[in-house]
């Protein structure tokens, strides 16, 4: 898990990957001109208004560079659990030739490649139902329970400005 932690330099980072907000530019009399009084209120709140919108805009900055970073990774992920599912249904098949072999020592081949096929095509069946049961309850695709959740609510509100 990455996580953005501040560093004592004032660098952020999210897993190996280093990330900089930009610096903020003040003036180098500024210390001196609020010390005099020379910057009236409402330049104060202007500057702090401008240096509040910096920093937002260099945190959202920060955040692109983090998700994009993450997506990356998440990408090559993905794609290494996918290379990983093809090797193991290439295991699987192995696996299933050995048992047919197995079979096949005190049975005929076609015998033991039979038994397995039906054992297998039993299994897919059972997974098949309950995809299907699963699928229904999915159907549609529509969060009911919020609506209708939604509705009382609208309802009660509605009933409470009547009153």
């Amino acid at each position: 898990m990455s996580t953005v932690r501040p560093q004592e330099s004032g660098e952020r980072t999210a897993g190996d990957t280093v990330y900089t907000a930009p610096a903020q530019r003040v003036p180098e009399d500024a210390p001196v001109r609020a010390a005099r009084g020379g910057e009236g209120v409402g330049e104060l709140v202007s500057r702090a208004s401008q240096q509040v919108s910096e920093l937002v805009r260099a945190e959202l900055r920060l955040a692109v560079m983090e998700l994009k970073d993450k997506g990356k990774h998440a990408g090559t992920g993905a794609g290494l659990y996918g290379g990983a599912g093809l090797v193991a249904l290439y295991g699987v098949g192995a696996l299933i030739a050995a048992v047919i072999a197995a079979l096949a020592l005190v049975l005929p081949v076609w015998a033991s490649a039979l038994i397995v096929g039906a054992v297998l095509l039993v299994i897919a069946a059972v997974l098949a139902a309950m995809g299907r049961s699963q699928t229904k309850r999915a159907v549609p695709p529509k969060p009911e329970q919020a609506m209708d959740s939604a509705r009382r609510d609208v309802a009660e509100i509605k009933e409470r400005a009547h009153r």
